[in-house]
């Protein structure tokens, strides 16, 4: 884990992020006046092919969710 000042954290904020995207880092340290006061970390990357249908199976969605969908315009737009 590297810790660098505020300061040089502004003048090469560029090559930090470029050591964390390439590994090199796994976390940067940010500290002003000596005190640590944020951490430079990887955004976890999310598996997108798990989003699409994550909760098929778990409920069922009955053939006439449809039904009353005028009734709940008329509801909600106070027509």
């Amino acid at each position: 884990m590297q810790t660098v000042s505020l300061f040089n954290a502004k003048t090469h904020l560029s090559g930090l992020i470029e050591q964390i995207v390439s590994g090199t880092e796994t976390e940067i340290t940010i500290s002003r006046h000596g005190q640590p006061v944020a951490r430079l970390v990887p955004i976890r990357q999310t598996d997108t092919a798990r989003r699409i249908g994550i909760a098929a199976g778990l409920f069922d969605v009955p053939d006439d969710i449809d039904a009353h969908n005028a009734e709940i315009l008329d509801l909600m737009t106070g027509a």
